[in-house]
């Protein structure tokens, strides 16, 4: 009975003992795990450097953001001086007989206006004229007269106003033609013209004087003075003309 007694005492303090041996264990094996899920809290935390690092979704990174649109530089100026030469061909007849003081002419331009060798009004730009003065054979003692000076050219879709020297005509009633001057003295005119009409034909050629605006015409048997279309004419400028590049 006593040897049962003992046997029972020590089984229950070997239990006693292996059970005390275990919390140990069991205590420090959930110490990783706390540490574990404290250090999985803390890497998925926001505000930490890893997250700050990583750019926003949907945002593109400040080196992949495209650059602000430059200003277009502002635009430059090319002057004309005074003097140049503006050198057009007409697109409808102007004559003496058939024009009035303050009736309009087009044309176009026959040949580049340059500046150090660059263009500065392209050959083919609008120009809008004047008739100044217009007068058919017979009303002046059988003279005729006619005064042309330019307006304005069209450049790049942009208007300019010119103040040009007159060409400038006058037929005298036997059919003998004379130079007239451009008023006040202004700059040169000039005219090149083709074959005048005719049996015989008129060569026209070019007339340019300083202070004095000189033009050829074809003329009619009735001495009256005509320009035909694509008669080319040179004015010079009585100022500078300042073209937007």
């Amino acid at each position: 009975m006593r040897v049962k007694s003992a046997a029972l005492a020590m089984i229950v303090l070997l239990l006693l003992v292996a059970g005390c041996s275990k919390k140990p264990e069991q205590s420090s094996s959930a110490a990783p795990t706390g540490t574990a899920g404290a250090t999985g809290s803390t890497a998925g935390a926001p505000g930490t450097s890893t997250s700050a690092a990583a750019p926003a979704p949907g945002m593109a990174p400040e080196s992949a953001k495209p650059s602000a649109p430059t200003e277009p530089p502002p635009p430059t100026t090319v002057t004309l001086p005074q003097g140049t030469v503006v050198t057009v061909r007409l697109n409808e007849k102007v004559s003496s007989k058939d024009n009035s003081p303050g009736d309009r002419f087009t044309a176009t331009l026959a040949e580049p206006v340059q500046v150090d060798g660059n263009d500065v009004i392209p050959k083919g730009a609008a120009v809008t004229g004047t008739v100044t003065d217009a007068k058919a054979r017979g009303k002046i003692k059988g003279s005729a007269t006619l005064r042309l000076v330019l307006d304005s050219v069209s450049v790049n879709g942009s208007r300019y106003d010119l103040r040009t020297s007159a060409v400038a005509r006058s037929m005298e009633g036997k059919g003998k033609r004379t130079a007239v001057t451009t008023g006040g003295g202004a700059g040169a005119g000039a005219l090149i013209g083709g074959l005048a009409g005719g049996g015989k034909g008129l060569g026209i050629g070019l007339l340019v004087g300083a202070g004095v605006g000189l033009a050829g015409g074809a003329f009619t048997g009735n001495k009256d003075i005509v320009l035909p279309a694509e008669t080319m004419l040179s004015f010079k400028l009585l100022k500078p003309l300042e073209i937007k590049k």
